[in-house]
């Protein structure tokens, strides 16, 4: 019988994306590189948590086959208690960065990430250009965060569904796709009730579009929206862009959530392209206003 794998998320590297498995291994998702497995029954005969914070959910319990969590609600309560993201850790030393992150036109954010984790939080959540704003503090981070948010209407989440939409339609050249950024920053920067603690960071974009290879990549003409045991996916790697893989396969481009993948066993597969559900990708949902 073929061996079993545990996917525990695609992680970016300074040479690309790689699919982590548990165990240590990791396998480079290089553009032109089939992607395809199978989706094995497991014990329970289907997904399971996949626990918290390095540790096995002590119940082995079910989760939806929808969910990007892949976590029960007692593991995700307990992934949540030392999080930046839910505020648990305003004592954290560590200096912290606030940037905008642009995904298409009229889609921009505000965020912060640790100095050490550098620019990986971006390339996680698929930002196609960002520039830094502010370093300082953890809290003067999140104050300017939510000046940001109150002052200017800049939202700290983009839907991955709209993120998706545009991603075939962006503007060619880098300096259009930094345009909406760049009006920001310089507002944002002039805002007053700045913290003081938080040094200001010059205007300096980053495109990946190139690191994405978003360049020419053909609309998705669907998402694959959950694994089902028993199922297969398998498809040529044409782009990769946050936790999100642009495949090729027969019926056209079709995007691969790889947060799906966490609590499924996967096999080997070959010969099935798309045996699992795989729903229309959807209009792009209204562009947000009052940026400027």
């Amino acid at each position: 019988m073929a061996q079993a794998w545990r996917c525990s998320g695609l992680r970016w590297s300074a040479d690309g994306p790689v699919l982590a498995w548990e165990g240590g291994r990791r396998s480079a998702l290089t553009r032109g590189k089939r992607v395809a497995f199978g989706v094995g029954q497991g014990e329970g005969g289907g997904r399971t948590c996949v626990g918290a914070r390095g540790n096995a959910c002590p119940l082995g319990a079910a989760v939806p086959g929808r969910s990007t969590g892949a976590r029960c609600g007692e593991c995700a309560r307990l992934d949540r208690a030392h999080s930046v993201a839910a505020d648990t850790l305003a004592d954290d030393p560590r200096p912290y960065r606030v940037y905008l992150a642009w995904f298409g036109p009229g889609m921009t954010k505000v965020g912060i990430t640790a100095v050490r984790r550098g620019p990986a939080r971006l390339l996680e959540q698929g930002a196609v250009c960002f520039s830094w704003l502010g370093t300082g503090p953890l809290m003067a981070a999140r104050r300017a965060e939510e000046l940001l948010r109150a002052a200017l209407r800049v939202p700290d989440r983009i839907p991955y569904a709209d993120k998706r939409a545009v991603r075939a339609d962006l503007p060619a050249g880098e300096g259009d796709r930094a345009a909406e950024i760049a009006g920001l920053h310089a507002r944002a920067v002039a805002l007053d009730g700045w913290p003081e603690s938080l040094v200001r960071e010059p205007f300096r974009p980053v495109d990946h579009v190139g690191v994405f290879g978003l360049a020419g990549v053909p609309p998705a003409v669907g998402e694959v929206s959950e694994l089902v045991a028993g199922g297969a996916v398998s498809g040529e790697l044409v782009a990769a862009a946050g936790p999100d893989l642009h495949l090729a396969t027969g019926r056209g481009v079709v995007v691969l959530d790889t947060r799906l993948l966490a609590g499924w066993e996967l096999l080997p597969a070959g010969g099935r392209e798309l045996a699992v559900p795989v729903r229309t990708v959807r209009e792009r949902a209204a562009t947000q206003d009052g940026l400027f």
